[in-house]
């Protein structure tokens, strides 16, 4: 009788980074590519990616923006108007919405970072105004009551600006009314309506007593405020909607998870793609090289006010590597795009291309979720700027639909068909699917400039993007779940600043 060890089979040895599967190639490849002219294209890309990560380092982030004061304003009286609102909702809302966002305390407490930031290097008088404004309502009036100490002695209108901080503030003894009703015609004039008006004419009217004062302030606050906490709040429902579907999703998936696989598979061959990993990389390299230097280009030579231009700057920058990989990597293995990157899937497909879409969207959701409660604690927060976009919230009705068409369909399927479709594929065929998924998803957020939440947050996606990719043989899912998210942002950005 053979031993029991005999009967066993040897079990197959699995390495954690390098692809155990890499299929055979297909189709001829003629010529060769100049190594010098892919080290010289290896050169330029590294370079513009530091550049992107030195700029972001080095730079103030203020400089993004083209009016940092009307700009930090408008968000930070717009994010205390939508706490506001919240706080007239029902008790249920007002749960949730604590549970989905951060509460008061850390909306001021970052308002009040952003504000000293923009203090340092801003000559606009208001503000110091607004950030004693906000100090003070978060609790700290001794700071704002010692600004407007120091202002005493200083240039117009930072003396009249004291008054109306230590009047509002202060615990000394009452004016009397009548002058409280000058300093409210002073600030009627000085500052614009929104948060900051409110909160200094409610506690002036306090001051002075004047109950009929205190409360129209109070009913035209409350016509803003409710409308602002309206949009604010349909948003948020639509995510909340996303996560609780995705979540079902998921869960569904995951009990049927011996079907799963096969079920989330939309296309063949998928990833790793029957390419020479060497002719990829050369193709990348000298690709995503000229795509810097279009980028590049634009950035220097295009109007910054040209938003048709500025749209086709994105697909205009791809060409190139889209071009050198048809050519050298698509059209030698007999393929086309759609059949390379799995964009035809058939409508049959419809039906589990949405489900799995739908799932990868509340599994970023969530990812964000769980970045926002890591990151209380530690006192992280994404710089304002980085998601503050002029068009979205100033630009003209033309200029915010091509702002959107950027990014929610050029991004998205650029971006796509260039870190998942190409780079994450060539990666593929060399290391298993966590480290290319890292290493693609890595470079993809380095390339958007972001600080380190910002970084993260893009990671994450990249990550989401690239299993789908590897799960479901296409682009097309990663391609939408991308639209969806940025879809996502756009709204959000412009329900909370410009509606």
């Amino acid at each position: 009788m053979e031993p029991v060890s005999a009967l066993k089979e040897p079990k197959e040895y699995r390495s954690w980074w390098r692809a155990t599967y890499v299929p055979p190639l297909t189709g001829g490849r003629p010529g060769r590519f100049s190594p010098l002219v892919t080290w010289l294209a290896a050169f330029v890309l590294v370079g513009a990616l530091l550049s992107v990560v030195l700029l972001s380092a080095s730079s103030s982030k203020l400089e993004r923006v083209e009016a940092p004061e009307q700009a930090l304003s408008l968000m930070v009286s717009r994010t205390m108007d939508a706490q506001e609102g919240l706080k007239r909702a029902p008790q249920w809302e007002r749960q949730l919405f604590a549970w989905t966002s951060g509460g008061n305390e850390t909306e001021q407490a970052h308002a009040i970072e952003w504000y000293r930031e923009l203090a340092r290097v801003s000559t606009d008088p208001l503000v110091p105004l607004q950030l004693a404004i906000l100090q003070a309502e978060a609790g700290h009036e001794s700071q704002a009551l010692l600004s407007a100490h120091e202002w005493a002695d200083a240039e117009d209108p930072l003396p009249q600006f004291a008054d109306l901080v230590r009047a509002a503030y202060g615990e000394g003894a009452a004016p009397d009314a009548d002058r409280y009703l000058v300093w409210q015609a002073e600030l009627a004039e000085l500052l614009p309506s929104g948060w900051f008006y409110d909160r200094l004419a409610e506690r002036l009217a306090r001051r002075a007593n004047d109950v009929a004062l205190l409360s129209r302030i109070q009913e035209q606050a409350a016509v803003r405020v409710d409308r602002q906490f309206v949009w604010s709040h349909r948003i948020t429902l639509v995510e909340l909607g996303a996560m609780v579907v995705g979540t079902v999703v998921c869960l569904l998936l995951w009990l049927n998870r011996s079907e799963a696989a096969r079920f989330v598979r939309l296309h063949e061959p998928g990833v790793p793609p029957p390419w020479p990993g060497a002719i990829g990389v050369a193709v990348l390299l000298r690709g995503g090289a000229l795509g810097a230097i279009g980028t590049a280009l634009f950035l220097i030579y295009a109007s910054p006010d040209n938003a048709s231009l500025r749209a086709l700057a994105i697909p205009l920058t791809n060409v190139p590597l889209l071009f050198l990989a048809y050519r050298h990597l698509f059209r030698p293995s007999g393929m086309t795009f759609e059949e390379g990157f799995g964009l035809e899937i058939g409508w049959a497909n419809v039906g589990r291309l949405m489900v799995v879409v739908v799932a990868v969207v509340a599994a970023g959701l969530w990812g964000e979720w769980v970045m926002d409660r890591l990151s209380e604690p530690l006192h992280l927060t994404s710089h304002w700027t980085e998601w503050f976009d002029a068009d979205l919230v100033w630009g003209s009705p033309a200029l915010t639909v091509i702002s959107g068409i950027e990014y929610v369909i050029f991004a998205p399927l650029f971006e796509e068909l260039a870190f998942r479709g190409i780079l994450f594929a060539i990666l593929r065929r060399k290391f298993s699917f966590l480290p290319a998924a890292l290493i693609s998803a890595g470079i993809f957020a380095i390339a958007h400039g972001y600080g380190l939440i910002g970084f993260v947050s893009v990671l994450w996606s990249g990550l989401l993007w690239a299993w789908l990719y590897e799960k479901t043989g296409s682009l097309l899912p990663g391609i939408l779940a991308h639209a969806i998210n940025n879809l996502l942002v756009c709204l959000s950005v412009m329900a909370l600043l410009r509606l």
